[in-house]
């Protein structure tokens, strides 16, 4: 019987989550794309980066896809953050569906660091981190839900469920006026 909890440890630690394993590549140097941007990083790393597509252009023999970048958690997915250490330019081999890899959408490359870019951003020339992409995902849109917390509270003349302060019939429950 211990044998079997023993298993089933190691099969729940083994569903943890992990790093896809597609992006599983050895030498990765763990620098960001803020650190690219301010020209610290040498020519050469391996580096994984990641965020929200921007911008996907298809030439004849790669697709370059813009990324606003975000931190990465531990499984390699980009944090739902709102602070960007900036914008690289990730450039993969071969064509990328534009519908498929939509603005929005959540994308970790791994590649090796290449060098610079500029490039405009509405009026702006921006200067690109460019990254030559040895793997590319495509993460899973995944819904939001908010949610609004219900409770009870004791009344003097009862219990009653309620959203935020009430005070019996003359308060607010659930966000409505009830009463006179």
């Amino acid at each position: 019987m211990r044998s079997f909890w023993v298993f089933a440890g190691i099969l729940l630690l083994a569903g943890c989550a992990t790093v896809p394993r597609s992006l599983r590549v050895a030498h990765i140097t763990p620098v960001s794309v803020a650190a690219a941007r301010a020209h610290s990083v040498p020519l050469g790393v391996r580096v994984r980066w990641g965020g929200i597509i921007s911008k996907v252009t298809n030439s004849p023999h790669a697709t370059w896809v813009q990324v606003i970048s975000r931190s990465l958690r531990h499984d390699g997915r980009p944090r739902r953050t709102r602070f960007s250490g900036g914008r690289f330019l990730a450039r993969v081999p071969g064509f990328l569906d534009p519908d498929i890899y939509a603005v929005g959408r959540k994308i970790t490359v791994v590649g090796v660091f290449s060098g610079y870019e500029k490039k405009p951003i509405g009026n702006y020339l921006y200067d690109f981190p460019v990254v030559r992409t040895l793997a590319v995902h495509l993460w899973r849109i995944r819904p939001h839900y908010y949610t609004r917390f219900y409770y009870a509270y004791p009344w003097p003349w009862g219990w009653g469920m309620g959203f935020g302060p009430g005070f019996g019939w003359w308060g607010w429950r659930a966000g409505v006026r009830v009463g006179p």
